[in-house]
């Protein structure tokens, strides 16, 4: 009798417990609170942070290869790179290019925002990260949680939580991050000004324009073709009228499905052997650096166009460059109507904000360009 208490007692994950596995319970558990309390990014947050505490149980063995469970999710979904262009396809069914055909000029914006990018991949390269790696942490500042998934995959998979993680933690925290520096780079009489409404889009205009789009971005950079085809694809879903169930689906069904899996394979990705390390306490540094420097380079983009239109736009709506959508477009028009309560900016702001989208989906094509295998 006493055997079996004792083989119960050996083989159970309490015996096996660390105290890495305990910090990693604590990470869980104010992932958790955010996503539920706060209401940060819940629909990844939620499935991410469960992920962290269900990997870090002892002997769950979720994440064994070939054998775990979640592991399965993980191989066949992010390695096989399956689930984040079907996030892609979701998001495309979602997405209103309108404000961006209406208003060509706020591609420069999105593509402006950027610039953090960039910055961040040399500055990685300082701290002593290779470029594979520098360039899996520089793509957070495009605040794209599927491209950073992607990009990360191919170059640095071994980085992919904690990158996914400073991602989307990035991209909950937009209406904390944005406002100082929007207010910062920006005087009253900016934040005041109010733009035109917007032309009408056609609906053949709204057609063409994820076909030529595709066409033309995978012409130019191939190795955006998986993840531009497929948000293009979800794209012409929408606005063709024709396949209503086809775009449902996309935008709820299996976007649901596809969250639910990605969110908990890359939280079970964050084992404390991986995580508790000082690289990660940079990557989060690094991460900051780059959404914050992304924020800075699309309101100065948006000052420097100032200088040479006859018509201002607003500095705010470059701020929204960045990919969280449509979280940054909100933040821009709150921060707008802060300072004059008739400015109605957020459909100015979507255009750069989802023109952000295609952007970091470049930047990180690029990336692959030169430093995929």
């Amino acid at each position: 009798m006493f055997k079996v208490f004792e083989d119960l007692i050996v083989n159970s994950g309490f015996v096996h417990l660390t105290w890495g596995n305990l910090v990693m319970w604590v990470i869980a558990f104010v992932l958790m609170y955010l996503a539920i309390k706060k209401q940060y990014e819940p629909l990844l947050l939620l499935p991410i942070s469960f992920g962290i505490l269900v990997v870090n149980l002892p002997l769950t063995f979720l994440m064994e290869p070939n054998t775990g469970l979640i592991w399965r999710f993980y191989h066949y979904g992010v390695e096989w790179e399956i689930i984040p262009p079907l996030i892609f396809l979701g998001l495309g069914a979602m997405t209103d290019f309108g404000p961006v055909i209406a208003n060509p000029k706020t591609l420069l914006l999105g593509g402006g925002a950027q610039v953090g990018v960039y910055v961040t991949f040399f500055v990685a390269l300082v701290f002593g990260f290779n470029m594979n790696e520098a360039a899996s942490i520089a793509i957070i500042g495009g605040a794209d949680g599927p491209t950073t998934i992607y990009l990360a995959s191919h170059l640095a998979p071994y980085l992919l939580g904690p990158v996914a993680v400073a991602a989307y933690s990035y991209m909950a925290m937009v209406p904390i991050v944005q406002p100082p520096i929007m207010k910062l780079l920006t005087t009253e009489a900016e934040r005041k000004i109010v733009m035109k409404k917007l032309r009408p889009v056609s609906k053949m205009e709204k057609i063409v324009f994820p076909v030529v789009t595709a066409v033309l971005i995978m012409m130019i950079v191939p190795s955006s073709a998986a993840l531009m085809a497929m948000f293009m694809l979800g794209n012409l879903f929408k606005e063709s009228g024709v396949v209503e169930r086809l775009t449902k689906a996309s935008q709820n069904e299996l976007m649901n499905i596809v969250t639910i899996f990605l969110g908990i394979s890359v939280g079970a990705t964050m084992t404390a052997e991986v995580f508790l390390q000082s690289q990660v306490i940079f990557i989060f540094i690094l991460g900051l650096i780059a959404f914050s420097v992304s924020t800075a380079s699309g309101v100065l983009l948006a000052k420097l166009m100032n200088l040479f239109l006859k018509e201002k736009i607003n500095p705010l709506i470059g701020a929204a460059g960045v990919s969280a959508v449509p979280m940054a477009a909100r933040v821009a028009h709150k921060v707008a109507a802060e300072a004059n309560r008739q400015n109605y900016l957020i459909m100015h702001a979507m255009g750069p904000n989802v023109a952000g989208v295609i952007g970091t989906l470049i930047a990180a094509s690029v990336m692959l360009t030169f430093l995929g295998k």
